[in-house]
């Protein structure tokens, strides 16, 4: 009885020894790597406890297979090993996707101004990332639950009945699907990414995350908006960095008539041209609208992205008000009221007859505006009979 259980004893220390060996001789050759690929750095900090939980687990197993000398403890130790090989190479599995996926990530910056290339193959990695972990994981279940007697036995009659229980979740969890085939259609479509600024819900945010559930927007006041795959696969939203992330702004004042478009649009250009924030694209300042009693001057810039043009809008409106207010405080918006006596009489022209306006319109008034209108209406001309008596 004790040869056995030092045989047992023997082959374990044989195996924990062999899987330090293999352990070691994997460490220095991943440190001497390191010097020049920066993969293997990664990779040693990832998969170095799964790898070395598979070796020391792997070790017990083949120990316990060959010298345990109790028969019954024999299959139980054996199976729970079994089942702890299974649960280590999933960890192992998901580190290397890991470290596939931060390589991957790592060659693509996003802090640079153009990223659009990198910002997709950020989204659609991370979520492939996800896929392939949690397929890892629930393919460690099954294999872990194949190792019972009483499941294998189960499986075929689950298998049989796969038909239906799918129908079944499928009804049971399709908003779940929904959301599930949503994210991944807005991934591989590349409508929206990680770092896009977006309009959407009536809020203006970055996108922070995409999963295959939600995605979460990033508001500019550091609020978080969590919304459903769906939102963004059937109601129309704003994408701002869609191909690029310049951005045009407009800056409206409405002034009196006293104000100079000409002398305006001349400090406009002295105040872009000392900003950063302006990316030397457009600067345009026109008179939109004239009515009212006001005159409405429309102010067009641009800049390298939303947040900037932001500023630069706030910047040019500030400095265009201290202009007004400063060189032409007769150009500022006033209201005007006419006072007039309630007895007065209407005005007379110089005979003592009111004054009957001529009517000459467009459309009417004359024989070439009654053509005029014609031709828009379509209509059709009278014939009059030209002695009425007949």
């Amino acid at each position: 009885m004790w040869d056995g259980w030092m045989e047992f004893g023997i082959a374990t220390l044989i195996g924990v020894a062999a899987a330090t060996v293999v352990a070691g001789v994997a460490a220095v050759t991943l440190r001497v790597i390191t010097r020049r690929r920066r993969w293997a750095g990664v990779l040693s900090r990832q998969s170095r406890a799964p790898f070395r939980m598979l070796l020391l687990v792997v070790a017990l197993w083949g120990a316990v297979q060959t010298t345990f000398p109790d028969a019954t403890w024999r299959s139980i130790l054996a199976q729970i090993l079994t089942i702890l090989i299974i649960a280590a190479s999933a960890w192992l599995l998901a580190s290397l996707v890991v470290v596939a996926t931060d390589v991957a990530l790592g060659r693509y910056r996003i802090d640079v101004p153009d990223n659009r290339v990198a910002r997709r193959i950020r989204t659609q990695t991370l979520i492939v990332r996800r896929l392939a972990i949690a397929l890892i994981v629930i393919i460690g279940i099954g294999a872990a639950l194949l190792t019972f007697d009483s499941v294998r036995a189960v499986g075929a009659s689950v298998l049989a009945s796969a038909g239906i229980a799918s129908v079944v979740a499928g009804l049971a969890a399709q908003s779940v699907l929904a959301n599930v085939f949503a994210g991944l259609q807005i991934v591989f479509s590349d409508a929206l990414r990680v770092d896009d600024v977006v309009v959407a819900d009536g809020e203006w945010g970055r996108v922070g995350e995409i999963t295959l559930s939600y995605v979460v927007l990033d508001l500019w006041d550091d609020r978080r908006l969590v919304l459903p795959c769906t939102y963004f696969t059937t109601t129309p939203f704003e994408n701002w960095t869609r191909r690029g992330s310049e951005l045009l702004g407009a800056v409206e004042m409405d002034l009196d008539w006293n104000v100079s478009p000409e002398r305006m649009r001349e400090h406009l250009h002295d105040v872009v041209e000392r900003t950063d924030l302006w990316d030397g694209r457009t600067a345009v300042l026109q008179v939109t609208d004239a009515v009212a009693g006001y005159v409405r001057v429309r102010i067009l810039v641009t800049a390298k992205d939303a947040p900037t043009l932001f500023d630069l809008r706030c910047l040019v409106r500030e400095a265009m008000v201290s202009w007004v207010q400063r060189t032409m405080p007769q150009a500022l918006p006033v209201q005007r009221v006419v006072m007039a006596d309630a007895g007065a009489q209407p005005p007379h022209d110089r005979h003592g007859a009111d004054p009957t306006p001529t009517h000459d319109g467009l459309f009417t008034g004359s024989i070439e505006a009654e053509r005029r209108a014609s031709t828009f209406t379509n209509a059709i001309p009278v014939v009059r009979d030209p002695e009425p008596g007949r």
